[in-house]
């Protein structure tokens, strides 16, 4: 019995900007016995089924956007006699579309870092059960990933992992739903041994891959105290305390590592914590702006952002304390305006945000979005051929509408349209180049330009979908420039960086610290953030 793990995808580009990180850290889950997992990442080649043997276990993770393809390579696999065994966040909310549509043998809901091995056990005695409630491990129990099984010259970044969950409850986001409010920390102790692996590999440039590195607000804080709620003080300390100690040991890795990660706004009124995150190298973070005006968002449950001159501000501050923003915007909200695109686009630039997606409103299965359009959608219901529009990631691209929910005065012609129109008017050669002014040197302007290129041609399709001819070339774009990309990230391996020797805590001192040699490499020569979304 062979094991496989596939990350499903309709486009292989050779080469993929960050590690799908569930792969790895699922080959980490698989026992000894079951010998080293076959790793397949379509975003690199896609899946050949002659590897797919009878009596293999195939395990998918998808999400909403790549769950067609899951499901067609689940049916290839299980025609060849294989065990087909779904995860991720789209299985764990639609266990039985995955079982039945995808012809699964068994989906693991939740987290699959413990019941991963119990899996492969019963498809190994011929009984596997259909549904496996992986559930919300504690943050102790996340495992380091398998990197001695990747490719390091197929990826640009690595990816790690140190908490689940967000706190925040906003409208268009399942991860509170999902992952849980409460955050689940990972020791800071495994996650620095996993980045000194990978560094060790060559690999400098690592995305911190949370729901919210900054889990705790000052905010937050202020309010428990308020309430003299003593044990809400503590525990909200005791995580923001981990923040800061997992930063003063990212500060002594090598100095030509590059972080990335993603945090909330409020982050920028916490400028001791974005000191530490300077430090700490983490460069960049993707943060959610998501509307420009109160209305917008109020209307998405986030009204704790800020607005106009504020928002600006905020946004600055975060270049102030030496991180860089890439900013998240939607578009489609039913408050928006044709005014509202090119009031974002200033807004973006007059903010100094470094990078920026603009994305159209989409409603994802498990937020409160989706659950408020499925109902209104029980009492009209459309259909595009004979799957409801409600269940749109089962409708083939070539034909699945730009939008799902009607706006009040705008078509989704328009919308779409205004939308390219924003990524193509912040991604235009001139303000890239004045941006590109952010990084030291002349080769880390190139790289910086090559890569704003590389992220508008990959995420900002909104009309691709429905011309072929279009997104062929797309594509084609995408593929050479990734390639050029690819070698601007190439970092030579430090195999003689040592792993630290963490000390046992002592009853008065509950913090183990991390022995790091004092010298460190030279600085880096480039400066880059992108996230995989």
């Amino acid at each position: 019995m062979k094991v496989h793990l596939v990350n499903p995808s309709n486009h292989s580009f050779g080469t993929a900007v960050i590690t799908p990180r569930w792969l790895f850290v699922l080959a980490a889950a698989t026992p000894p016995g079951a010998g080293d997992p076959i790793l397949t990442d379509e975003c690199l080649e896609p899946i050949d089924p002659d590897v797919i043997g009878s009596g293999d276990v195939v395990g998918i993770s998808i999400h909403t956007d790549n769950a067609l393809r899951g499901y067609h390579v689940g049916r290839m696999a299980r025609a060849r006699g294989a065990w087909v065994v779904y995860g991720g966040i789209h299985a764990t909310l639609f266990p039985e579309e995955a079982l039945e549509r995808g012809e699964g043998h068994a989906v693991v809901k939740g987290d699959g870092d413990v019941v991963w091995a119990r899996v492969l056990g019963d498809c190994a005695a011929g009984r596997p059960e259909r549904v496996y409630e992986g559930g919300r491990i504690a943050g102790t129990d996340f495992l380091p990933a398998r990197w001695d099984l990747m490719r390091p010259e197929k990826y640009m970044w690595a990816s790690v992992q140190t908490i689940r969950g967000c706190p925040k409850h906003c409208s268009f986001c399942s991860v509170w739903r999902t992952d849980g409010q409460k955050p689940r920390q990972r020791r800071f102790q495994s996650v620095i041994d996993e980045i000194v692996s990978l560094r060790r590999m060559g690999i400098r440039f690592i995305a911190l891959a949370d729901d919210n590195f900054y889990p705790v607000t000052l905010t937050d804080l202020r309010l428990a105290r308020e309430q003299n709620n003593l044990a809400k003080v503590e525990e909200l300390s005791a995580i923001r305390a981990d923040r800061f100690h997992l930063m003063e040991e990212l500060a002594k890795l090598p100095k030509d590592m590059v972080f990335f990660t993603q945090i909330t706004m409020e982050a920028g009124e916490d400028g001791e914590y974005l000191d530490a995150m300077r430090r700490a190298n983490i460069k960049g973070a993707l943060v959610g702006v998501e509307a420009v005006t109160p209305e917008g968002l109020k209307s998405v449950y986030k009204d704790w952002n800020c607005t106009g001159d504020a928002l600006a501000r905020q946004l600055q501050t975060f270049r102030e304390h030496g991180v860089h923003v890439l900013g998240s915007f939607i578009f489609g909200l039913p408050t928006d305006r044709p005014a509202t695109f090119d009031a974002t686009a200033e807004m973006a630039m007059r903010a100094g945000v470094t990078f920026a997606q603009f994305v159209m409103m989409t409603p994802f299965p498990g937020t409160v979005d989706f659950g408020r359009w499925e109902k209104q959608q029980l009492e009209n219901p459309s259909m595009v051929g004979d799957v409801p529009i409600t269940r749109y990631w089962l409708i083939p691209s070539d034909v699945r509408p730009n939008m799902f929910t009607p706006h009040p005065t705008m078509s989704a012609d328009e919308i779409r349209d205004r939308t390219q129109h924003v990524w193509d008017r912040f991604y235009a050669w001139k303000p890239i180049w004045e941006r590109s002014a952010c990084t030291p040197n002349l080769r880390s302007r190139i790289a910086f330009i090559f890569l704003s290129k590389l992220y508008r041609q990959m995420y900002a399709g909104t009309g691709l979908s429905t011309d072929s001819a279009r997104r062929r070339k797309s594509q084609k774009w995408a593929r050479w420039t990734a390639r050029q990309c690819k070698r601007l990230f190439q970092a030579t391996p430090m195999p003689d960086l040592p792993q630290p020797q963490w000390q046992l805590p002592r009853v008065d001192a509950p913090v183990a610290r991390a022995a790091f040699p004092t010298a460190n490499p030279p600085a880096a020569d480039s400066l880059v953030v992108l996230p995989d979304r």
